[in-house]
């Protein structure tokens, strides 16, 4: 596992959340009140649409683009009957840093 530097502990607190970006990729941090903290994939799994927008009441991420919620612990959708879900990140806290594995680096194609 590669883990990759998100964030300070300071910037997201319990029952908020923050969307921040890591190179390429967008990392969605949810602390549900009453939880412990979490990483997904900033963008909603409906319609591959950006959750800079999202809102969060301490329990249900709101994708403001066509309504779709998810589960701030599990990443579950709570709106819909559908089997579409957040793509959680493994997150570790070192210190005062919030560390997140965003999966295998692409390697660089080679120039033709």
């Amino acid at each position: 596992m590669a883990f990759t530097f998100i964030c300070n502990t300071s910037a997201v607190s319990e029952g908020a959340m923050g969307l921040f970006q890591a190179g390429r990729k967008s990392v969605l941090l949810v602390w549900p009140a009453g939880g412990e903290l979490k990483a997904f994939r900033g963008r909603c799994p409906h319609a591959d649409m950006p959750l800079n927008e999202a809102t969060f009441d301490g329990k249900t991420v709101l994708c403001n683009y066509h309504n779709w919620g998810f589960d701030g612990v599990n990443g579950k959708c709570v709106t819909h009957l559908v089997r579409n879900a957040l793509h959680p990140y493994e997150l570790k806290i070192e210190g005062d840093e919030i560390q997140v594995d965003l999966g295998p680096a692409k390697v660089a194609r080679a120039p033709a």
